[in-house]
């Protein structure tokens, strides 16, 4: 015979179940999935040259007539279920604002992510095609169409893989293959600059185990960060990782390849067990605060490498790195994320009508079209760079994705920089993409600036204004306190 429940009985259950749910809503709460379900989505899009094109990366112009291995895209998509944001890294050697920003109206007509919640950063590999003027190398109308259209593809793409997912965020260490390339030279040895003066206190890339070396002109940075994604299952999903390191070069003459940052994303992926049979998993290295930065120790004497065996050391090293820190990671299956950006105006370092003029003569006795030797190379950036206008705008960015923050600044940044921003940032771990969403040349400090050198030499390569360092600091620590989570 079947029971009849009671009033009292229902009544009892029905504050059972309430009291259950309760609990299931706080404990939800307790673990930060408030807002719903995190998800992320991964693509990649092939940008390989065609032959014949420019490398960027030289003072002289080279042609594209082989390719190592390919280029891509690589496009991280992030959602917290209110806020969506995405990350990119491009293998070039730095794209223009232009392309960045015709790439971010398609995403955005696409998809509906505002531009300012997209980060994108070139790698700043020296061999890939030119996407933007610098020196004697100009860009392919063609290839910049081509690469813009792929940077929004892989985003949309990207997005359109949304799936739920857990994320982490950690760091390893690499300090032997990180060495800053400017140092202290003695009184007189650093050679005479492009204009004419031996004023220079600090040479870059001076020969190696000189007896007029006297010390670095600055620290490094010897942090691989990265930012971890997997599926609910387990299965790694992305890995961005972020090292302070220029690149580092060794490949075959005119060939097409994506350095050590592209050698990262194969290594980090078999590392972590990734297959065919796989879900989709992206690994990406995006280039840190190098702006000073180089792969050679200067202390000891070089010995001649096979192509690409170098940049394989380092990218194999960086990777290890980062597998033996992932063991630690604990993941999260819900994380706040935030995006905030401001465009800043600085001036720039424009030459003098003496200068332009001076610079005009030089190069009317070249002996050809094409200028040789720092002194006619820097006399045509003097006439080029006298058409710039007083002042440029710069996009700077910061992301949160939990207590991580990542930083925008679209310069070759000096790693003085980076270790500030990392020291002062509000954020457990913060890590600075430089050479993103465009390109202004080098970021020296203000007193590095004094030392002369490479960076600082006037050309469309180098041409903020001196106090510009600590201008885009300010004003990106600022950027970090307004996403921050509140204390």
């Amino acid at each position: 015979m079947t029971e009849v429940s009671s009033p009292m009985k229902i009544y009892h259950r029905f504050l059972l179940v309430c009291c259950c749910s309760l609990f299931l809503v706080v404990t939800a709460q307790v673990n930060g999935s408030e807002e719903g379900v995190f998800r992320a989505g991964v693509a990649t899009s092939n940008i390989t040259p065609w032959t014949g094109l420019s490398l960027a990366g030289h003072m002289r112009d080279r042609k594209v007539s082989a390719v190592h291995d390919e280029l891509y895209v690589r496009a991280l998509v992030l959602d917290d279920a209110s806020t969506k944001m995405v990350l990119v890294t491009v293998d070039s050697c730095m794209v223009p604002r232009a392309i960045f920003n015709a790439a971010k109206s398609m995403i955005e007509k696409s998809i509906g992510i505002p531009s300012t919640h997209m980060l994108m950063a070139a790698t700043h590999t020296h061999t890939a095609p030119c996407a933007t003027p610098v020196f004697q190398t100009n860009a392919d109308p063609e290839y910049t169409q081509f690469l813009t259209r792929r940077i929004a593809d892989a985003v949309v793409r990207a997005h359109n893989g949304l799936a739920p997912a857990r994320v982490a965020h950690g760091s390893g260490t690499l300090l032997e293959e990180v060495h800053n390339r400017r140092w202290y030279m003695k009184p007189g040895t650093a050679g005479m600059n492009p204009f004419g003066s031996s004023d220079d206190a600090v040479k870059m890339n001076p020969p190696r185990a000189s007896t007029n070396m006297i010390k670095p002109a600055g620290p490094v940075d010897p942090e691989i960060a990265f930012l971890a994604i997997e599926y609910l299952d387990g299965q790694p999903m992305a890995l961005l990782a972020n090292y302070s390191l220029h690149y580092v070069g060794g490949t075959g003459a005119n060939e097409a390849s994506a350095d050590y940052f592209g050698i990262f994303a194969d290594r980090i992926s078999a590392l972590l067990g990734v297959t065919e049979a796989s879900k989709p998993f992206i690994g990406m290295m995006s280039n840190g605060t190098s702006g000073d930065i180089n792969n050679i120790d200067f202390t000891v004497s070089g010995k001649r490498q096979e192509p690409y065996k170098q940049m394989t050391i380092v990218a194999h090293k960086a990777a290890e790195r980062v597998h033996a820190a992932y063991q630690d990671l604990v993941f999260e299956n819900w994380v706040k994320l935030g995006a905030v950006q401001r465009e800043v105006n600085l001036s720039v370092r424009l030459p003098s009508k003496r200068d332009v003029e001076k610079a005009r003569a030089i190069m009317a006795s070249a002996k050809g079209p094409d200028m040789i030797g720092y002194r006619e190379i820097y006399a045509r950036e003097t006439v080029l760079l006298s058409e710039y206008p007083s002042e440029v705008p710069l996009i700077l960015q910061a992301m949160r994705v939990g207590d991580l923050a990542i930083t925008a600044i679209p310069c070759e940044v000096f790693v003085e920089i980076g270790l500030d921003l990392k020291r002062e940032s509000p954020f457990s771990r913060t890590f600075t993409m430089e050479l993103a969403n465009g390109y202004n040349g080098y970021l020296p400090t203000e007193e590095q600036h004094g030392y002369g050198g490479y960076e600082t030499w006037r050309a469309r390569s180098s041409y903020l204004e001196v106090t510009a360092a600590d201008k885009i600091t300010e004003a990106i620590l600022e950027l970090l306190r307004e996403v921050a989570p509140p204390k």
